[in-house]
């Protein structure tokens, strides 16, 4: 019993070494460079499963091994791990910091809001909607990144707008049933109003007793480590984090650049076929469109009857009058949104910015007409979405944002110096490195299976010819 504890203790501890000692003997056997690649893909994949490393750390695994098995040199392994991918995601991080750091996710997601409304079923489907076109034109991880703050803060104002109308409605309902009281009084005798001043609240008590309610609710749940008001709630928020995830991917799926899958695909194929001429970006969108469309609407309807169920009368009710619960939750959103005021300049420019970004995406090589990419025709395949990302990124730390001031000696305030949009601190704090690195052990992994397969044929083609030489009439 006591060394089960113990293992049960030091589990990931032994997950490591029994992944790395049982498929041992898979290259030490076979000795070919192929069964050697397959035990650092099933070492790496079998860590990935369980988690035993952090995610990033095992990702790192083929930096270590391919050279240790001479898959792989060092050099060759490292850069790897940084692809035209990781300046696509610094651009994208750069555009999702500037929104996040003036608010105007914020603003976006109380507009949203306001024209769908508070239903959750209408609100996820314009969330899915939304997400699924942005990851037409960008990445899948990029766009849920810069998606995700937004549907934090949609799912914080409905929660909090809830609170408060169910604190109005208690109040009501407790001012209601004291006016009742009164009005028994009238009637009924002196008996019955001895009982009634021992049971009606002390005039504010029903606000009192609504603020005792919700801070007793607070605490219960900060005492059992809860962060959702109910259950629903809590289904409500995983529904519209789901929903980001599966609608960026589908999104994904409708364009050549909306994911690295098609480019690898669309590379490979032009590769065996260079005659066919049928696979460019408008064939691509026409074949797979509908498909998104079908694929999109499935995963909202599952995902919603799955976490809220799925009410197909309460949600196509026409002329239905609203709840007071509604009521005051679209007056608090509106409240809330009235309290941002006009845009500022620093949103006005990080929307520009975004705008001109997914516009230069769009129009760099789309297939049916001419993009600008024929300006560097010298250069073919050199400009990529990544120098759109970067330019755009770059524009974030040179435009100036706010001047920096200071009072001198005699009073004055003087500026000094400028911020600009973002810094590299703000970037930093951002900037998902654990995915990067994570990414870039996939991209490791596929490089060494394919300088493996390389390896494996050239010595084969020796072996075959050495064969050959050795035949009489040759030696001869």
């Amino acid at each position: 019993m006591k060394l089960l504890n113990y293992a049960l203790v030091y589990r990931r501890f032994l997950l490591v070494v029994l992944s790395v000692l049982l498929l041992l003997p898979l290259p030490l056997i076979v000795r070919t460079k192929e069964a050697e690649c397959a035990y650092v893909l099933f070492v790496v994949a079998l860590l990935w499963i369980t988690e035993a490393l952090p995610l990033s750390i095992t990702a790192l695994l083929p930096g270590l091994m391919f050279p240790m098995f001479g898959i792989m040199p060092s050099t060759q392994v490292a850069s790897a791990y940084f692809k035209d991918f990781h300046l696509l995601l610094i651009g994208v991080i750069c555009l999702a910091t500037s929104i996040e750091k003036w608010n105007l996710h914020k603003r976006i997601a109380l507009r949203m809001v306001m024209m769908v409304g508070v239903n959750p079923a209408w609100l996820t489907l314009g969330f899915m909607s939304s997400t699924a076109f942005l990851s037409m034109w960008l990445s899948n991880t990029s766009t849920a990144a810069m998606v995700m703050p937004i549907v934090e803060a949609v799912a914080q104002q409905i929660i909090s707008a809830e609170a408060e109308a169910e604190a109005t409605q208690m109040t009501y309902f407790n001012e209601s049933a004291a006016h009742g009281l009164e009005v028994d009084e009238t009637v009924i005798g002196q008996e019955t109003n001895e009982r009634k001043e021992k049971t009606i609240p002390a005039p504010g008590s029903s606000n009192d007793a609504a603020k005792v309610s919700s801070k007793m609710e607070t605490e219960k749940n900060l005492s059992t480590g809860l962060k959702y008001r109910s259950k629903k709630d809590h289904m409500m928020c995983k529904l519209m984090c789901l929903s980001i995830a599966y609608s960026s991917t589908i999104g994904g799926l409708t364009t050549i650049t909306g994911t690295s899958t098609n480019l690898i695909f669309s590379e490979h194929f032009n590769t065996r076929y260079p005659e066919c001429r049928c696979l460019n970006f408008g064939s691509w969108f026409l074949f797979s469109f509908p498909i998104a469309v079908i694929l999109l609407l499935l995963s909202w309807i599952w995902l919603q009857w799955l976490f809220l169920g799925f009410n197909f009368t309460e949600m196509f009710k026409c002329g239905k009058t609203k709840t007071l619960k509604e009521k005051a939750c679209a007056e608090v959103i509106k409240q809330e949104y009235e309290k941002l005021g006009p845009m500022r300049y620093q949103e006005i420019v990080t929307l520009i910015i975004f705008i001109i970004m997914a516009l230069l995406w769009f129009s760099r090589d789309p297939g049916f007409v001419t993009g600008w990419s024929v300006l560097f025709s010298q250069y073919p395949g050199f400009v990529t979405d990544s120098t759109v990302a970067l330019v755009a990124g770059l524009l974030f730390f040179v435009i100036p944002a706010k001047k920096l001031t200071k009072t001198t000696s005699t009073g004055e305030i003087v500026a000094f110096d400028y911020s600009p949009l973002i810094t590299w601190k703000e970037f930093q704090s951002f900037m998902p490195w654990d995915i990067a690195i994570l990414v870039g052990g996939g991209f490791a992994l596929a490089d060494g299976c394919q300088n493996t397969s390389r390896l494996d044929s050239r010595q084969s083609g020796f072996e075959s010819i050495d064969q050959t030489l050795e035949q009489p009439n040759l030696r001869k």
